[in-house]
């Protein structure tokens, strides 16, 4: 049952619409925007109705909010209004909505609406699913396809995804970095970071399959693979109408080695200069490169690579980050 918020501080509009709407969805009526907020914490609706004018937040500032916001910005909104305004009604498609409705409202007509862009947005999720799932697709393919071209870190893109889920599940649990990481859509950033090794694709075998540790003229080489991933991924982007997914696949690809301190590659940058996902992915990355097997060394046991990334805390690694990677720790383990 499709679920339906009621936002209206007319006690006879939410009774109206309540009764309208009850048995055919799931409703709540709420009196205020405020309220709305709250509740939307804890549940996504499916539709709102929303009032134009009420105290305190209004529905178009409530209407920004809500776009403003990851989790609710899909939600479609309709408004209610208890004045026909040529004026009003454009501000409001402006910000988003998808129908206005005048008050006082007929129930069969308010049922026929609602009814009607329901069905539409559904049809909407279906597509942009099929189109993500092809996308995402596309992209494991791109990052097989790297992998398979270095055969000594199998299996390294799979499992630093896992690793940058189970982080930023606990980023998110502890609020930390909450502004940055709230805007993110999940669905997006994680098979983004697949593509945070595409630039190996440009390393000559050679330097790439080396069996022994690099020379250091071998790993200036290998260096560059952090810029040429940002220009494989410009080279789709400028071919595509992307809004997201490219942009973090950039900053995972062309910031994971960078350094806290200012003494990683390929910019030298430090501290929170390093865009975020480059200093999750860089925790990431160098657990999986520790407790892996290479032939010029054994794997590391999980212990020690835990301890290594704890000491590296502040020098190489973002100190909040590292935080949070130790309370989760025993996770990486059980991911890999």
């Amino acid at each position: 049952m499709k679920t339906i918020f009621v936002v209206d501080d007319n006690d006879m509009s939410l009774f109206a619409a309540k009764t309208a709407l009850d048995g055919r969805y799931k409703v709540f009526a709420l009196p205020a925007a405020e309220k709305m907020f709250k509740l939307a914490e804890k549940i996504v609706p499916d539709l709102i109705l929303l009032d134009v004018m009420m105290p305190d937040i209004d529905g178009f500032e409530a209407m920004r909010r809500l776009k403003a916001d990851e989790r609710l910005k899909e939600v479609p909104v309709i408004f209610l209004t208890g004045k026909n305004d040529e004026d009003s009604e454009l501000q409001g498609f402006k910000l988003g909505a998808i129908d206005f409705i005048n008050k006082p409202f007929s129930r069969p007509v308010l049922v026929r609406r609602l009814q009607t862009h329901l069905d539409i947005d559904e049809m909407l999720k279906e597509s942009r699913q099929a189109l993500r799932d092809m996308h995402n697709a596309i992209i494991s393919v791109i990052a097989d396809t790297v992998e398979n071209r270095d055969h000594i870190t199998g299996g390294h893109i799979e499992r630093t995804q896992i690793y940058l889920e189970i982080l930023l599940d606990e980023l998110s649990r502890r609020s930390i970095y909450e502004e940055e990481i709230k805007t993110w859509d999940r669905t997006l950033i994680l098979p983004s970071a697949q593509l945070h090794d595409v630039g190996k694709i440009t390393i000559s075998d050679l330097v790439l399959n080396k069996p022994d540790k690099l020379s250091d003229e071998e790993f200036a080489l290998m260096k560059r693979h952090c810029r040429e991933g940002e220009r494989i991924i410009d080279q789709i982007s400028r071919k595509t109408k992307d809004d997201g997914f490219l942009h973090h696949a950039k900053l995972f690809a062309g910031y994971h080695h960078e350094k806290w301190n200012g003494y990683g590659y390929p910019r030298g940058l430090r501290g929170e200069e390093i865009p975020l996902e480059g200093r999750i992915m860089a925790v990431a990355d160098v657990y999986d490169a520790l407790v892996s097997e290479r032939p010029y060394k054994k794997p590391m046991p999980h212990e020690k690579a835990v301890e290594i990334i704890k000491n590296d805390s502040g020098t190489h690694f973002d100190p909040k980050i590292v935080d949070a990677f130790l309370n989760v720790s025993e996770n990486f383990r059980e991911g890999g």
